[in-house]
C-alpha cells in the first residue's frame, strides 16, 4: 500500500492506493482512485521514501470515471441503488466509498455512453457530480 499526497486540497490529506509492487520503488496500481487525478488502474508509479507517489512512469490507458452523490439529496439511496446496477449491468469494474463515492474503471476501448447517459440527467437535476480522470 502506498499513499497519493492531496495536500493541495486539504493539508496532510492523502489517499490510501493498493497496488503490486514491481521494484523497490516501483508499484503498479491495483485499485480505482478516488480523489487522486492522473492516476488510474495499471498504472505504474514510483514512490519517495515517506511512501508517496512521486511519478507516474507508464500510463495504463485505462481511465477513471468518479462520481459524487449529493449527501443531503433526498433521493440519495435510489440513486445509489440505480448507478450501482447499471455499472453491474455494463459489466464495469467499479469501487464504492461510503456508499457516496463511486469509481468507475474504463479500460482501453471501453464506451463510457451508456453509463453517461445515466449520469446526464442526474448531474441536471442536482443529485450528483461526475467526471473522467485519464
Amino acid at each position: 500500500m502506498i499513499h497519493a499526497d492531496l495536500s493541495d486540497r486539504q493539508d496532510g490529506l492523502r489517499e490510501q492506493l493498493w497496488t503490486h509492487q514491481l521494484t523497490e520503488d516501483t508499484f503498479e496500481v491495483a485499485c480505482l482512485p478516488f480523489f487522486t487525478y492522473g492516476i488510474c488502474y495499471r498504472d505504474t508509479v514510483t514512490i519517495d521514501s515517506d511512501h508517496l507517489v512521486n511519478r507516474v512512469v507508464r500510463k495504463s490507458g485505462h481511465r477513471t470515471l468518479r462520481v459524487a452523490l449529493v449527501v443531503d439529496h433526498a433521493d440519495r439511496d435510489q440513486v445509489h441503488e440505480l448507478l450501482h446496477g447499471k455499472a453491474v449491468d455494463i459489466g464495469l469494474p467499479h469501487e464504492w466509498l461510503q456508499g457516496t463515492y463511486l469509481a468507475l474503471d474504463l479500460p482501453p476501448g471501453s464506451d463510457e455512453a451508456p453509463f453517461v447517459e445515466t449520469l446526464e440527467p442526474l448531474a441536471q437535476a442536482g443529485t450528483l457530480h461526475w467526471e473522467i480522470d485519464s
